[in-house]
Protein backbone atom coordinates (compact mmCIF):
# COMPACT_ATOMS: atom_id res chain seq x y z
CA UNK A 1 0.00 0.00 0.00
CA UNK A 2 1.20 3.38 -0.87
CA UNK A 3 2.34 5.54 1.42
CA UNK A 4 0.19 8.85 1.72
CA UNK A 5 1.05 12.65 3.35
CA UNK A 6 -1.01 15.24 3.52
CA UNK A 7 0.05 18.93 3.22
CA UNK A 8 -2.00 21.98 3.88
CA UNK A 9 -1.58 25.16 3.80
CA UNK A 10 -2.75 27.01 6.76
CA UNK A 11 -4.38 30.13 8.15
CA UNK A 12 -4.73 31.19 11.63
CA UNK A 13 -8.36 31.97 11.15
CA UNK A 14 -8.75 28.59 9.61
CA UNK A 15 -6.39 26.91 11.85
CA UNK A 16 -8.83 24.19 13.67
CA UNK A 17 -10.78 23.35 10.18
CA UNK A 18 -7.03 22.94 8.32
CA UNK A 19 -5.96 20.03 10.84
CA UNK A 20 -9.24 18.20 10.49
CA UNK A 21 -8.36 18.84 6.79
CA UNK A 22 -4.79 17.48 6.85
CA UNK A 23 -6.23 14.22 9.37
CA UNK A 24 -9.08 13.58 7.41
CA UNK A 25 -6.88 14.15 3.89
CA UNK A 26 -4.04 11.40 5.32
CA UNK A 27 -6.76 8.94 6.31
CA UNK A 28 -7.04 9.35 10.06
CA UNK A 29 -10.64 6.97 10.45
CA UNK A 30 -8.82 3.95 9.08
CA UNK A 31 -5.35 4.11 10.45
CA UNK A 32 -6.10 4.51 14.14
CA UNK A 33 -8.64 1.82 15.95
CA UNK A 34 -11.91 2.90 16.69
CA UNK A 35 -11.80 1.19 20.41
CA UNK A 36 -8.54 2.19 21.69
CA UNK A 37 -8.04 4.62 23.71
CA UNK A 38 -6.03 7.20 21.80
CA UNK A 39 -2.63 9.21 23.24
CA UNK A 40 -2.08 12.34 21.95
CA UNK A 41 1.80 13.00 22.42
CA UNK A 42 2.65 16.67 22.18
CA UNK A 43 6.27 17.58 21.61
CA UNK A 44 7.34 19.78 24.36
CA UNK A 45 11.32 20.16 23.61
CA UNK A 46 11.21 23.53 25.34
CA UNK A 47 9.24 24.22 28.51
CA UNK A 48 9.65 28.23 27.61
CA UNK A 49 6.99 29.31 24.87
CA UNK A 50 9.13 29.80 21.70
CA UNK A 51 7.06 29.21 18.39
CA UNK A 52 8.57 26.19 16.32
CA UNK A 53 10.24 24.43 19.10
CA UNK A 54 6.64 23.10 20.83
CA UNK A 55 3.38 21.72 19.64
CA UNK A 56 1.01 24.80 19.13
CA UNK A 57 -2.31 25.04 20.87
CA UNK A 58 -4.31 24.91 17.78
CA UNK A 59 -2.54 22.00 16.56
CA UNK A 60 -3.32 20.16 19.72
CA UNK A 61 -6.93 21.70 19.59
CA UNK A 62 -7.49 20.51 15.61
CA UNK A 63 -6.62 17.50 16.29
CA UNK A 64 -9.04 16.62 19.51
CA UNK A 65 -11.80 18.26 17.63
CA UNK A 66 -11.10 16.12 14.48
CA UNK A 67 -11.08 12.95 16.45
CA UNK A 68 -14.20 13.71 18.58
CA UNK A 69 -16.37 14.53 15.48
CA UNK A 70 -14.14 11.06 14.03
CA UNK A 71 -15.79 9.39 17.14
CA UNK A 72 -12.74 8.83 18.85
CA UNK A 73 -13.61 9.20 22.60
CA UNK A 74 -11.33 8.13 24.72
CA UNK A 75 -8.66 10.45 24.67
CA UNK A 76 -5.28 10.62 26.70
CA UNK A 77 -2.46 12.58 26.75
CA UNK A 78 0.97 11.32 28.29
CA UNK A 79 3.89 13.71 29.13
CA UNK A 80 7.48 12.48 29.71
CA UNK A 81 10.25 14.44 31.89
CA UNK A 82 13.91 15.33 30.34
CA UNK A 83 16.57 16.67 32.46
CA UNK A 84 16.55 19.87 30.81
CA UNK A 85 12.68 20.52 30.37
CA UNK A 86 10.27 20.54 32.86
CA UNK A 87 7.08 19.31 31.12
CA UNK A 88 4.87 20.99 34.09
CA UNK A 89 5.46 24.74 33.39
CA UNK A 90 6.05 23.20 29.33
CA UNK A 91 2.15 22.36 29.76
CA UNK A 92 1.23 25.99 30.88
CA UNK A 93 3.91 28.21 29.16
CA UNK A 94 3.33 26.92 25.87
CA UNK A 95 -0.75 26.94 26.38
CA UNK A 96 -1.12 23.12 26.00
CA UNK A 97 -2.93 22.41 29.81
CA UNK A 98 -5.95 24.99 28.90
CA UNK A 99 -6.84 23.10 25.79
CA UNK A 100 -6.78 19.46 28.08
CA UNK A 101 -8.75 21.75 30.31
CA UNK A 102 -11.46 22.70 28.09
CA UNK A 103 -11.98 19.49 26.32
CA UNK A 104 -11.72 16.86 29.14
CA UNK A 105 -8.59 15.61 28.06
CA UNK A 106 -6.88 13.12 31.26
CA UNK A 107 -3.29 14.27 31.77
CA UNK A 108 -0.91 11.57 32.59
CA UNK A 109 2.90 11.71 33.34
CA UNK A 110 5.10 8.50 32.29
CA UNK A 111 7.27 8.86 35.20
CA UNK A 112 4.52 9.22 37.83
CA UNK A 113 3.97 5.39 39.27
CA UNK A 114 0.91 5.78 39.88
CA UNK A 115 0.06 6.87 36.23
CA UNK A 116 1.83 3.94 34.73
CA UNK A 117 4.38 1.43 35.59
CA UNK A 118 7.22 0.16 33.07
CA UNK A 119 7.67 -3.35 31.53
CA UNK A 120 10.43 -5.09 30.08
CA UNK A 121 10.11 -5.44 26.27
CA UNK A 122 11.25 -8.70 24.81
CA UNK A 123 10.71 -8.57 21.80
CA UNK A 124 14.04 -7.69 20.46
CA UNK A 125 15.51 -9.49 17.74
CA UNK A 126 14.91 -6.66 15.20
CA UNK A 127 16.41 -3.64 17.41
CA UNK A 128 19.64 -2.19 16.20
CA UNK A 129 21.04 0.02 19.24
CA UNK A 130 18.45 -0.41 22.10
CA UNK A 131 20.05 -3.53 23.40
CA UNK A 132 23.33 -1.86 23.20
CA UNK A 133 22.60 1.26 25.03
CA UNK A 134 20.68 -1.02 27.35
CA UNK A 135 21.80 -4.57 28.29
CA UNK A 136 19.88 -4.89 31.36
CA UNK A 137 16.68 -4.16 29.21
CA UNK A 138 14.08 -2.30 27.46
CA UNK A 139 11.51 -1.16 29.41
CA UNK A 140 8.24 0.70 27.94
CA UNK A 141 5.38 2.26 29.32
CA UNK A 142 3.00 -0.51 30.46
CA UNK A 143 0.02 2.08 29.62
CA UNK A 144 1.31 1.58 25.60
CA UNK A 145 0.16 -1.27 24.94
CA UNK A 146 -3.18 -1.91 22.64
CA UNK A 147 -3.21 2.40 22.30
CA UNK A 148 -3.53 4.25 19.44
CA UNK A 149 -1.14 7.08 19.76
CA UNK A 150 -0.96 10.53 17.65
CA UNK A 151 2.26 12.31 17.59
CA UNK A 152 2.21 16.41 17.40
CA UNK A 153 6.13 17.23 16.59
CA UNK A 154 6.70 20.62 14.40
CA UNK A 155 8.88 21.17 11.86
CA UNK A 156 12.00 22.01 12.60
CA UNK A 157 15.69 21.25 12.49
CA UNK A 158 17.69 18.79 15.38
CA UNK A 159 21.32 19.38 15.97
CA UNK A 160 21.99 15.66 16.58
CA UNK A 161 19.57 14.38 14.01
CA UNK A 162 19.13 16.51 11.01
CA UNK A 163 15.63 17.18 11.29
CA UNK A 164 13.05 16.10 14.21
CA UNK A 165 9.32 15.27 14.04
CA UNK A 166 7.03 12.16 14.22
CA UNK A 167 9.62 9.41 14.63
CA UNK A 168 11.78 11.80 17.09
CA UNK A 169 8.70 12.24 19.17
CA UNK A 170 8.52 8.91 20.59
CA UNK A 171 11.95 9.17 21.64
CA UNK A 172 10.39 10.94 25.00
CA UNK A 173 7.13 8.99 25.65
CA UNK A 174 8.75 5.39 25.32
CA UNK A 175 11.73 5.60 26.84
CA UNK A 176 12.89 6.79 30.53
CA UNK A 177 14.77 9.20 32.33
CA UNK A 178 17.81 6.99 30.92
CA UNK A 179 17.11 7.91 27.47
CA UNK A 180 20.26 10.53 26.76
CA UNK A 181 22.55 7.09 27.30
CA UNK A 182 20.87 6.70 23.85
CA UNK A 183 22.22 9.57 21.62
CA UNK A 184 25.65 8.06 19.83
CA UNK A 185 23.49 5.76 18.37
CA UNK A 186 20.39 8.04 17.77
CA UNK A 187 19.93 7.43 14.34
CA UNK A 188 19.41 3.37 14.91
CA UNK A 189 17.50 4.35 17.62
CA UNK A 190 14.74 6.12 15.86
CA UNK A 191 14.25 3.23 14.40
CA UNK A 192 14.24 1.08 17.23
CA UNK A 193 11.34 2.97 18.70
CA UNK A 194 9.57 3.01 15.31
CA UNK A 195 9.86 -1.11 15.55
CA UNK A 196 7.98 -0.93 18.64
CA UNK A 197 5.24 1.20 18.49
CA UNK A 198 4.51 -0.63 15.14
CA UNK A 199 4.46 -3.68 17.34
CA UNK A 200 2.84 -2.05 20.44
CA UNK A 201 -0.23 0.39 19.44
CA UNK A 202 -3.52 -0.35 18.03
CA UNK A 203 -2.77 2.60 15.37
CA UNK A 204 0.03 5.14 15.09
CA UNK A 205 -0.87 9.02 13.44
CA UNK A 206 0.98 12.19 13.49
CA UNK A 207 0.12 15.92 12.89
CA UNK A 208 2.96 18.11 12.10
CA UNK A 209 2.82 21.43 12.54
CA UNK A 210 4.50 24.09 10.16
CA UNK A 211 2.65 27.09 10.85
CA UNK A 212 5.93 28.33 12.10
CA UNK A 213 8.98 26.19 11.52
CA UNK A 214 12.38 26.60 13.25
CA UNK A 215 15.39 27.17 11.31
CA UNK A 216 18.89 26.54 12.84
CA UNK A 217 20.45 24.23 15.52
CA UNK A 218 17.42 22.69 16.98
CA UNK A 219 15.29 21.52 18.62
CA UNK A 220 15.29 24.84 20.53
CA UNK A 221 17.50 27.12 19.62
CA UNK A 222 16.28 28.38 16.45
CA UNK A 223 15.09 31.35 13.82
CA UNK A 224 11.16 30.51 13.41
CA UNK A 225 9.83 31.20 10.07
CA UNK A 226 6.26 31.47 9.07
CA UNK A 227 5.33 28.78 7.00
CA UNK A 228 1.39 28.72 7.30
CA UNK A 229 1.84 24.62 6.69
CA UNK A 230 0.44 21.32 8.15
CA UNK A 231 1.36 17.96 7.24
CA UNK A 232 -0.71 14.37 8.12
CA UNK A 233 -0.01 10.86 8.17
CA UNK A 234 -0.02 7.50 9.50
CA UNK A 235 3.34 6.69 7.84
CA UNK A 236 5.46 8.11 10.41
CA UNK A 237 8.68 7.99 8.15
CA UNK A 238 6.83 9.44 5.25
CA UNK A 239 5.80 12.30 7.00
CA UNK A 240 9.01 12.73 8.32
CA UNK A 241 10.99 12.24 4.82
CA UNK A 242 8.24 15.53 3.38
CA UNK A 243 8.91 17.64 6.13
CA UNK A 244 12.40 17.30 5.46
CA UNK A 245 12.68 17.98 1.98
CA UNK A 246 10.78 20.64 2.16
CA UNK A 247 13.07 21.97 4.62
CA UNK A 248 16.39 21.36 1.91
CA UNK A 249 17.30 18.03 3.27
CA UNK A 250 17.06 15.27 1.15
CA UNK A 251 15.65 12.41 3.39
CA UNK A 252 17.70 9.50 1.86
CA UNK A 253 20.75 11.18 3.09
CA UNK A 254 19.23 11.29 7.03
CA UNK A 255 20.04 8.07 8.39
CA UNK A 256 17.52 7.46 10.44
CA UNK A 257 15.31 7.81 7.80
CA UNK A 258 17.32 5.65 5.18
CA UNK A 259 17.42 2.36 7.65
CA UNK A 260 14.01 2.55 8.77
CA UNK A 261 13.05 2.84 4.74
CA UNK A 262 15.47 0.13 4.11
CA UNK A 263 13.71 -2.09 6.82
CA UNK A 264 10.53 -1.57 5.59
CA UNK A 265 8.93 0.63 8.25
CA UNK A 266 7.63 3.31 6.32
CA UNK A 267 8.90 5.20 2.90
CA UNK A 268 11.40 7.83 2.60
CA UNK A 269 11.63 7.78 -1.22
CA UNK A 270 9.25 11.60 -1.85
CA UNK A 271 8.96 9.66 -5.26
CA UNK A 272 7.10 6.88 -3.57
CA UNK A 273 4.94 9.01 -1.66
CA UNK A 274 1.28 9.94 -2.38
CA UNK A 275 1.21 13.52 -1.32
CA UNK A 276 -2.37 15.17 -1.27
CA UNK A 277 -4.10 18.13 -0.15
CA UNK A 278 -2.40 21.23 -1.50
CA UNK A 279 0.54 18.81 -3.04
CA UNK A 280 1.97 22.27 -4.84
CA UNK A 281 3.59 23.21 -0.76
CA UNK A 282 5.87 20.06 -1.12
CA UNK A 283 7.48 21.39 -3.65
CA UNK A 284 8.81 24.15 -1.48
CA UNK A 285 12.48 24.47 -0.75
CA UNK A 286 13.35 26.55 2.21
CA UNK A 287 17.21 25.99 2.52
CA UNK A 288 17.09 25.44 6.25
CA UNK A 289 20.64 24.76 7.72
CA UNK A 290 21.35 23.17 11.30
CA UNK A 291 24.46 24.77 12.23
CA UNK A 292 25.33 24.57 15.94
CA UNK A 293 25.32 26.87 19.09
CA UNK A 294 27.31 26.56 22.03
CA UNK A 295 25.64 23.65 23.28
CA UNK A 296 26.15 21.11 20.60
CA UNK A 297 29.10 21.92 19.98
CA UNK A 298 29.80 20.25 23.28
CA UNK A 299 27.62 17.38 22.74
CA UNK A 300 28.91 16.49 19.32
CA UNK A 301 31.94 16.00 21.04
CA UNK A 302 30.65 13.98 24.13
CA UNK A 303 28.59 11.90 21.96
CA UNK A 304 30.40 11.24 18.50
CA UNK A 305 33.50 13.03 18.71
CA UNK A 306 36.78 12.43 20.40
CA UNK A 307 35.12 12.60 24.20
CA UNK A 308 33.00 9.44 22.77
CA UNK A 309 35.12 6.35 24.01
CA UNK A 310 34.81 7.83 27.64
CA UNK A 311 30.64 9.24 27.35
CA UNK A 312 30.02 6.69 29.77
CA UNK A 313 31.90 8.88 32.86
CA UNK A 314 30.30 11.99 31.68
CA UNK A 315 27.13 10.84 31.67
CA UNK A 316 26.46 7.48 33.16
CA UNK A 317 27.80 8.93 37.14
CA UNK A 318 26.85 11.98 38.92
CA UNK A 319 28.87 13.91 36.33
CA UNK A 320 26.29 13.93 34.35
CA UNK A 321 24.47 16.70 36.46
CA UNK A 322 27.57 19.44 35.54
CA UNK A 323 25.93 18.90 32.17
CA UNK A 324 22.70 19.20 33.24
CA UNK A 325 22.91 22.34 35.01
CA UNK A 326 25.15 23.83 31.89
CA UNK A 327 22.60 22.92 28.96
CA UNK A 328 19.88 24.22 31.50
CA UNK A 329 21.34 27.66 32.23
CA UNK A 330 23.02 27.77 28.61
CA UNK A 331 19.45 27.46 27.27
CA UNK A 332 17.00 29.43 29.81
CA UNK A 333 19.01 32.20 31.04
CA UNK A 334 21.73 33.32 28.40
CA UNK A 335 19.86 31.77 24.86
CA UNK A 336 16.37 33.14 25.79
CA UNK A 337 16.73 36.12 27.37
CA UNK A 338 19.40 37.62 24.56
CA UNK A 339 18.20 35.88 21.50
CA UNK A 340 14.86 33.82 21.93
CA UNK A 341 12.81 36.46 23.62
CA UNK A 342 13.84 39.00 20.81
CA UNK A 343 12.90 36.77 17.88
CA UNK A 344 9.68 35.60 19.38
CA UNK A 345 8.95 39.77 19.92
CA UNK A 346 9.99 40.36 16.71
CA UNK A 347 7.48 37.06 15.43
CA UNK A 348 4.73 38.90 17.11
CA UNK A 349 5.00 41.89 15.20
CA UNK A 350 4.68 40.23 11.95
CA UNK A 351 2.90 36.83 12.31
CA UNK A 352 -1.05 36.19 12.72
CA UNK A 353 0.24 33.04 14.06
CA UNK A 354 2.31 34.88 17.00
CA UNK A 355 -0.49 36.78 17.38
CA UNK A 356 -3.25 33.24 17.98
CA UNK A 357 -0.48 32.10 20.47
CA UNK A 358 -1.27 35.11 22.94
CA UNK A 359 -5.27 34.79 22.10
CA UNK A 360 -5.12 31.58 23.73
CA UNK A 361 -5.69 31.94 27.39
CA UNK A 362 -3.50 30.77 30.26
CA UNK A 363 -4.34 28.04 31.96
CA UNK A 364 -5.89 29.02 35.37
CA UNK A 365 -8.36 30.97 33.16
CA UNK A 366 -9.39 27.48 31.23
CA UNK A 367 -11.75 26.18 33.92
CA UNK A 368 -13.70 29.27 33.19
CA UNK A 369 -13.89 28.87 29.37
CA UNK A 370 -16.18 26.65 27.72
CA UNK A 371 -16.03 25.07 24.57
CA UNK A 372 -17.11 26.59 21.37
CA UNK A 373 -20.51 25.82 20.32
CA UNK A 374 -19.82 26.74 16.42
CA UNK A 375 -17.50 24.28 14.42
CA UNK A 376 -16.43 26.96 12.37
CA UNK A 377 -15.28 29.35 15.30
CA UNK A 378 -11.72 30.77 15.65
CA UNK A 379 -9.43 28.66 17.39
CA UNK A 380 -9.19 30.71 20.15
CA UNK A 381 -13.00 30.95 20.45
CA UNK A 382 -12.87 28.80 23.73
CA UNK A 383 -9.49 30.31 25.59
CA UNK A 384 -9.46 34.24 24.43
CA UNK A 385 -9.40 36.02 27.88
CA UNK A 386 -11.88 38.67 28.80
Amino acid sequence: MRSTVSVVRAAPQSALGDVGRAMELAGHRHALSPDATTILKDNISWHLPFLSANTTPWQLEGVIRALQDSGFAELTTVHNNTVVTDPFKGRVLNKLAPVYEAYGIPELYNFRPEDMGWVRYEDTEDLLALPRVFPDGIFVPDYFAGTNIVHLPTVKCHIYTTTTGAMKNAFGGLLNTRRHYAHTWIHDTLVDLLTIQQKLHAGVFAVMDGTVAGDGPGPRTMRPVEKNVLLASADQVAIDAVAARMMGFDPLSIRYLRVAHERGLGCADVREIEIVGDSEIAEERWGFRVGHNLASRVGHGAWFGPFASVQRLFFHTPLVYAFIFASFAYHDYVWWPTVGRVRQKRLRRTSGWARLFDAYAPAQDAGHAGRGSGRDEAPFAGFVKD
